[in-house]
C-alpha cells in the first residue's frame, strides 16, 4: 500500500523484494523461500512468473507457494508454466496448491472463466482441476497429434510441454482439515498446514495440527508413492534482539491462539504469534506440538517492512533460536 509506513508501496516494490529476500535468505543460509498466493488483492497473484524470476537469482533454496487457490486455475496452462519455472530453477520448485482460502470477491474464479460443473461445490472443483494439473505435469500423453502438424511429432497421444522430471513428486496439498490431509496423503502430494485450520477438537492449534500430521502420515503408509512424505507447519516468528524489533513486535508477545468463524459453517483456530526474547522462543517452541511433528518449519515474514528488515529478521532466528531447537 501507498502509505508513509510502509516500505512496499507498490506492487513493483513487492515482487522485486520478493526477489530481493528470496536471495537474502539463501544468502543466510536458509533451506528455502515460499509466497503467498492472493487474487483481486494488492499482494502476489502471479506466482510462476515469481518463482522463475527467484530461480534466476538464487542457485540452492527450495522455491515454492503457499497456496495456489485452485479453483482459478486453468490446470493445463498451470501444468506449463509451473514446469518451466521449475526448469529454469534446476528442479527447486516445491509447489504448494489448495482449495484456496476466503476471498477478496465473492465467487472470484468465475471473473477468471471458471464455473463448477452440475452438483459440484467450488472444492470440488478446486480438486478436479488439481487431478487434471496432477496427471499433466507426471506427464500423461492425452492429446492426439494433428496428423499435418506444424513440427515434426514423436509418436503416439502428446504431453504438455515442456516435462519436468521429478516435478510431480514436489506438488504439497494446503489442507485445513484432517480429512484433506488424508485426501492429499491418497493423491501423493506433501501436507501444508499453515497457522489457520478447521477446529476439530477445541484443542490449541498445534495440538490439533499435530493429530492431523498423523492423520496424513497414516494414510501416506497405505499406499506405494515411491518417495518419502514431508510435512510443513507455518508459524509467525520473530526473535527480539533489538530495540527496534521491541518497538514494532514487543506488545504482541502475549497473545494466544483464537477461534472464530472465516466462512460460513466453518469455524477455525487461528495459530498464535511466538514473537519474545530468543531464550524465552526457545522454551515456548519446544512446547509447540506440530513443529516437532513436522520436518519443515514455514516462518512467516512482515513483508511490508521491508526485505532488509526481514533479512535481519530472520537471520536473528537462525543465529539464536534454530541452534538450540536442533533446527537444521
Amino acid at each position: 500500500m501507498d502509505h508513509p509506513d510502509s516500505a512496499v508501496r507498490s506492487a513493483s516494490d513487492a515482487l522485486l523484494q520478493s526477489v530481493e529476500l528470496a536471495e537474502a535468505a539463501e544468502e543466510l543460509g536458509m533451506d528455502g523461500a515460499y509466497f503467498r498466493v492472493h487474487h483481486f488483492a494488492r499482494q502476489l497473484g502471479s506466482p510462476t512468473a515469481l518463482l522463475a524470476a527467484v530461480g534466476a537469482r538464487t542457485s540452492r533454496i527450495e522455491i515454492g507457494t503457499g497456496v495456489v487457490d485452485m479453483r482459478y486455475v486453468n490446470p493445463l496452462g498451470f501444468a506449463e508454466d509451473v514446469a518451466a519455472a521449475d526448469l529454469l530453477s534446476g528442479g527447486r520448485v516445491q509447489l504448494g496448491v489448495s482449495r484456496g482460502s476466503p476471498e477478496q470477491v465473492i465467487d472470484g474464479w468465475r471473473y477468471f472463466g471458471f464455473d463448477p460443473a452440475d452438483g459440484e461445490t467450488d472444492a470440488d472443483m478446486a480438486r478436479r482441476h488439481t487431478d487434471v494439473f496432477l496427471r499433466a505435469v507426471e506427464g500423461m500423453q492425452f492429446a492426439a497429434p494433428n496428423p499435418r502438424p506444424m513440427f515434426p511429432n514423436p509418436p503416439g497421444l502428446l504431453r504438455i510441454e515442456p516435462y519436468s522430471p521429478g516435478l510431480r513428486e514436489r506438488i504439497w496439498w494446503g489442507a485445513a482439515s484432517d480429512s484433506t490431509a488424508r485426501w492429499a496423503a491418497g493423491k501423493g502430494m506433501h501436507l501444508m498446514s499453515s497457522t489457520l485450520k478447521a477446529d476439530e477438537s477445541g484443542e490449541p492449534l498445534h495440538v490439533q495440527q499435530r493429530r492431523q500430521i498423523e492423520a496424513f502420515r497414516d494414510e501416506w503408509a497405505l499406499h506405494d508413492h515411491g518417495v518419502e512424505p514431508r510435512v510443513s507447519v507455518s508459524r509467525s516468528i520473530v526473535a527480539i534482539t533489538s530495540d527496534t524489533d521491541r518497538r514494532y513486535f514487543l506488545d504482541s508477545s502475549e497473545r494466544g491462539d483464537q477461534f472464530g468463524q472465516i466462512e460460513p459453517g466453518l469455524r477455525a483456530v487461528f495459530g498464535r504469534s511466538y514473537t519474545a526474547e530468543p531464550d524465552r522462543l526457545v522454551e515456548q517452541l519446544a512446547q509447540d506440538e506440530a513443529i516437532r511433528a513436522a520436518d519443515t518449519v514455514l516462518i512467516t515474514v512482515p513483508t511490508q517492512l521491508g526485505a532488509d528488515y526481514n533479512a535481519h529478521l530472520l537471520e536473528s532466528i537462525l543465529t539464536h533460536v534454530a541452534p538450540e531447537l536442533g533446527w537444521r
